[in-house]
């Protein structure tokens, strides 16, 4: 078998696979859906006059709205909006034309949020501005709301440095002689279809990415919930002890976190609202606070980047949000070991240069193989040859015969395509990595390459790229190849990927580029080694 065969063999399935991914996306409907509606909960007006709180800690700031104590804007303030941008990334916002925003609160008997009358209190706070100060510990936002009968409800915001998880807590004090009950929610929202100015989601088809919700239960570690599914009322009605609901995008997450130490189990619930909005959340079990003393219940939020080994901590089963795909267990040590080369190397595409050669020094045994069982099959083309002219007229026989040459002469005819199917996994685990790791996002490399996770702005790697696989098809013979269509295919076959490859992302281009220039060294080395 050719090596340039077997090259773009290898090429073309992996572009044969993204086509498929971006068709599937298009296409999917989850089919882990219940009729049930659940105890969805409409609220979405910005109303009362937008009296609102600002929150801040050295990662990321926040605005709440007083009226539910809903959170409508946080900026990640590490982040910036775009390449070269001095602004922040905007990860939720609630506009005219654009809602994302994390809700919270009590509903129930008792609750301080009302679904039959769809109202929220209106709470109120000390100050506007709560900032965490360096030598602070911890910032504590608490916002307080007393209804008719005294029952005072407080709200509290809790923020750490350099950290992306917000301690929400509720703390019910009853001076009533009943027994109060309710049960906590927290849900997120987000208007499915993006305006021209909201950069979410790539169209790129190279760089597609999932765009939706997401949730975790006892029984089912991670399993993402297309809005599509959302807008066409194929609603989730799940009940799970523990877990987790979120919304994703490239890079980013939003994610509510439950109380797992309350006893019964919490009801995960989708809905679609008027004005095409996605609702994703979680409803609590109900608790009960005694008379005339106070309850306190907890649940966690993180709003931010998706750093695995941070969300780890936060929640069982929350770096899964870090999508690798169904190659996910190559993915995550080649990023661990992408991680350890940049902690010695200091800049990411020097790293995969590094990986690269390791990926390459691994696999040259069976480079090697590949190129001995080529020559070989080179050597019999004239037996392979009269075989076919002695049997012209009787293709059966001359399969058997060419067979029984190739166990006679010990020869795999299907040994060159081994270190394809080894190679191409190592090649898409990392194209989901480049694409899902937020580390790499706006990484430089060198000169004009400023963001490896995109695409090359001026082409240049991809041109570098195809020249390589033109001078890796020139340097294998391709002799063999008679039929003059198939010969005109393989030599068009370099510019066709290399028109392909103007999409994917430069640290993806730059990988090939090497891994390109390592074959041709290794194909030199070998072939003079095999000659002597």
């Amino acid at each position: 078998m050719e090596v340039q065969r077997n090259f773009f063999i290898f090429a073309f399935l992996f572009v044969s696979f993204l086509l498929w991914q971006a068709w599937k996306s298009q296409l999917f409907l989850s089919n882990n859906t219940n009729e049930k509606t659940g105890s969805t909960l409409n609220f979405i007006e910005t109303q009362k006059d937008k009296n609102q709180i600002f929150i801040k800690n050295d990662v990321i700031s926040l605005v709440v709205n007083m009226y539910g104590g809903d959170i409508e804007e946080a900026n990640l303030l590490a982040y910036k909006d775009q390449l070269h941008s001095s602004k922040p990334l905007k990860l939720l916002e609630t506009t005219s034309d654009f809602v994302y925003q994390v809700q919270s609160g009590l509903i129930g008997k008792d609750g301080s949020d009302s679904l039959i009358n769809n109202t929220r209190p209106m709470y109120i706070a000390k100050k506007k501005f709560f900032v965490l100060e360096d030598s602070q510990k911890e910032l504590r936002v608490p916002i307080k709301w007393i209804n008719k009968n005294g029952i005072i409800y407080t709200k509290t915001f809790i923020l750490k440095p350099k950290r992306y998880d917000i301690q929400v807590e509720y703390d019910i004090f009853n001076p009533t002689k009943d027994i109060l009950e309710m049960n906590m929610f927290g849900q997120i929202k987000q208007t499915i279809n993006l305006p021209k100015n909201r950069n979410l989601y790539s169209k790129n088809f190279a760089l597609q990415t999932f765009r939706g919700a997401a949730y975790s239960t006892i029984n089912n570690k991670y399993e993402k919930y297309e809005f599509d599914s959302i807008s066409h009322h194929k609603n989730l009605h799940i009940l799970t002890k523990n877990g987790w609901i979120a919304m994703l995008q490239q890079y980013f997450a939003v994610a509510w976190i439950p109380n797992d130490n309350i006893i019964g189990e919490n009801t995960i619930y989708t809905s679609s609202i008027d004005h095409g909005v996605a609702v994703i959340g979680y409803k609590s079990p109900a608790f009960y606070i005694l008379p005339y003393s106070s309850s306190c219940i907890k649940s966690k939020l993180w709003i931010g980047p998706e750093i695995q080994k941070e969300m780890k901590l936060v929640a069982p089963n929350l770096d899964l949000t870090v999508d690798y795909g169904w190659l996910w267990f190559l993915s995550q040590p080649l990023f661990q070991l992408l991680t350890v080369l940049y902690n010695i190397i200091g800049n990411w595409g020097f790293s995969i240069i590094a990986i690269t050669f390791l990926m390459k020094a691994i696999t040259y045994p069976l480079t090697k193989a590949q190129y001995v069982s080529m020559i070989k099959m080179r050597t019999l083309q004239p037996k392979i040859k009269e075989i076919k002219e002695s049997f012209k007229n009787d293709k059966k026989r001359i399969s058997q015969e060419i067979i029984a040459l190739y166990k006679k002469e010990k020869i795999n005819p299907l040994g060159g395509l081994f270190p394809i199917f080894i190679q191409m996994p190592i090649f898409l685990s990392l194209y989901y990595m480049l694409i899902g790791s937020v580390e790499l996002r706006h990484a430089p490399f060198l000169l004009w390459i400023s963001d490896l996770s995109s695409q090359d702005p001026y082409y240049v790697l991809p041109i570098i790229m195809g020249l390589t696989m033109f001078v890796i098809q020139k340097t294998s013979s391709t002799s063999n190849i008679t039929d003059p269509i198939q010969k005109k295919i393989m030599n068009f076959m370099p510019v066709i990927f290399t028109i392909f490859f103007l999409w994917f992302p430069s640290g993806l281009v730059l990988y090939y580029i090497v891994s390109n220039i390592v074959t041709i060294i290794q194909q030199k080395f070998i072939f003079s080694n095999l000659k002597q």
